[in-house]
Parts: C-alpha cells; structure tokens; sequence
C-alpha cells in the first residue's frame, strides 16, 4: 500500500512539474526547432492511434472510377503539391518550413479509410487542413482515389492525368456547404 501512495506521489509531482514547465514558456514551439525525440515519438504515436481508431468503420466507394480518379487528380494539384508534392517535385518554398514534415504521396501505399479521414478532418498542430470544411465527400473520395494511382507514377504521367482532369466548379471557397456539416454551420 505504502509503494502504491509513493508512486502516485510521484506521478502527481511528475505531473505537475510538466504543467509548471509548459506554462511557463520555455518549451520552444517554433517550427524551425524540432520536439525531443521521445516527444515525437509520443506525438506521432498519439497521431498515429487516434487516425486508425477514427477511420476504422469508414466505408470505402469504389476507387478504381476513372471519373473519380481524373476529379482528384485536379483537387490535388490545387490543393496538395504544395505540402506533399507530385512526381517529378523533390521540395516547396512551403514544405521546407513546415514541421513536421508532411509525408510525401506516391511513395507508399495508403489505408484509404485513413487517408479520407485525415483529408476530412486535418490534423490539429500540423499544416494538414480539415478539408472537409470547403469539400463534400465525394470529392474527398476523389483525392483518396487519385493519391492511391500515385504509387510508381512517373512526372510525365501525372502531368498528362492532371492534364485531363475537370474543371473544379468547387473551387470558389466562398461557396454554401451548409448540407454536409452535421451542424458545424453557425448562423
């Protein structure tokens, strides 16, 4: 009993002193510095966990419609290049400031489910933006569907796909999305 009240003694001073510590402004947040390495471990696997718990139930639309694909292929040459790149790009004057890094796209297989989620809801202290703010999620299902093709396509290919690609109507972000906000929409 003595060990298990020692120990809680201690969790709560250990608790309390990384409260003092973060209050108190010290902790650099700047994007140029880097988190200690246990605390990106820490972040990363808080990040990590929270994606596969949220986008588990997410049902996936067929991705293989050339329609869909050829819709992402143009959201995500507005939207996208600029953080994650496309084929033929090594860097961004954006990308090299953000921190963390933002994975570049094509280069390993995604989970769909988790892609769409993430692509819907962002990732809070990240640049990534919950674009399901300005974008239904048809179109949502396009970018997944169109980052999926990315896998081994070459520069000349995705500037011949997003060469094709639709004019997106959607484009103007001044646009009422009020039907696909669960009500998110404040009057």
């Amino acid at each position: 009993m003595k060990t298990a009240i020692s120990t809680l003694v201690v969790i709560v001073i250990l608790a309390l002193l990384a409260y003092a510590y973060t209050c108190s402004g010290y902790y650099d947040i700047g994007a140029d510095v880097p988190h200690s390495p246990a605390t990106y471990r820490f972040l990363s696997m808080a990040r990590s966990r929270s994606i596969q718990h949220h986008a588990q139930s997410i049902s996936v639309p067929n991705l293989d419609d050339q329609a869909l694909i050829l819709k992402g292929a143009g959201q995500y040459a507005a939207m996208c290049t600029e953080c994650h790149l496309a084929p033929g790009m090594s860097h961004s004057e954006l990308r090299a400031g953000l921190y963390p890094q933002p994975p570049v796209l094509g280069k390993e297989p995604i989970d769909p489910r988790e892609a769409f989620w993430v692509i819907k809801h962002g990732i809070k202290l990240t640049a990534m933006p919950a674009w399901g703010v300005t974008h239904d999620d048809q179109t949502i299902w396009s970018i997944v569907a169109f980052v999926r093709k990315l896998l081994g396509m070459t520069p000349a290919q995705y500037k011949d796909i997003v060469a094709k690609a639709p004019p997106d109507e959607d484009m103007d972000m001044g646009h009422d999305k009020d039907d696909m906000h669960d009500g998110m929409h404040t009057q």
